[in-house]
């Protein structure tokens, strides 16, 4: 079979898969470019209110399909980041759900997702200095910002692989399940995102990445949402002891 992202949708959860299991579902050049396109189509589906990224069988991505690297050299780093950026650009919430390897190129995705739940046994190593090759600033700056200067520094300056327990002290992932219970639980939690305001989650998205050019936007969001909308939703829902129903989409 050939290499794909393989997508679903159920109950307004998306579901892309990377599928390329001969090579540890290492990334194509052909699967870099079509990522950004992919995820344009899946923001502007407003039946869509979250995503997870996860990888075919037990490994979530072992970076990028080194034969690419070759072939096309700088084109294929110069997609993979175009494809990093759209990923942590999403504007819905995002999870990136790991089994096995989540090495170089399949580390970026996983730091670009929002959140990053793992299987006990993962391994994560971010390894361009194994290869001589310039990590991206966002890159850097993004994993800097998920695990501390050190830390990043320590991945980054000696490509070693750290196990899912150091990932989760160190805050490269949220959660480690045992084997056997990730996938429940990335359902589990995916429908509590989904059942969530796109509101909120939108305004923490903007904020947290650092765009505060938006607070503007978002208070005028807010405060049309006092009266008929998610908020107004949201505290009559408290006060009527149900469960909400928010509207809001981005």
């Amino acid at each position: 079979m050939e290499p794909q992202l393989r997508l679903s949708v159920t109950d307004r959860v998306a579901t892309l898969v990377i599928d390329h299991p001969a090579k540890r579902n290492a990334m194509t050049t052909g699967m870099w470019r079509e990522l950004p396109a992919l995820l344009g189509r899946l923001a502007a589906d407003s039946s869509v209110r979250a995503l997870v990224l996860t990888g075919e069988g037990d490994t979530f991505c072992a970076g990028a399909d080194i034969s690419s690297l070759r072939e096309e050299g700088a084109g294929t780093q110069e997609l993979a980041v175009v494809a990093e950026e759209a990923l942590a650009a999403f504007p819905k919430p995002t999870l990136a759900s790991v089994k096995g390897y989540c090495v170089g190129g399949g580390c970026q995705l996983a730091t670009a997702c929002d959140l990053r739940f793992a299987q006990e046994g993962s391994s994560f190593g971010v390894t361009p200095a194994k290869l001589g090759i310039v990590y991206p600033a966002g890159s850097t700056r993004r994993l800097a910002e998920l695990v501390g200067p050190s830390t990043a520094k320590y991945l980054l300056f000696s490509g070693e692989l750290v196990d899912a327990g150091r990932a989760l002290r160190t805050g490269l992932v949220d959660e480690v399940l045992p084997a056997g219970e990730l996938d429940k639980r990335v359902a589990e939690f995916a429908r509590i995102l989904v059942s969530r305001s796109q509101l909120t989650q939108a305004a923490a998205k903007d904020f947290a990445a650092g765009h505060l050019d938006r607070t503007e936007h978002w208070a005028r969001e807010a405060a049309r949402e006092r009266t008929d909308g998610d908020t107004a939703e949201g505290v009559a829902a408290f006060l009527e002891r149900r469960v909400p129903r928010f509207t809001y989409s981005v």
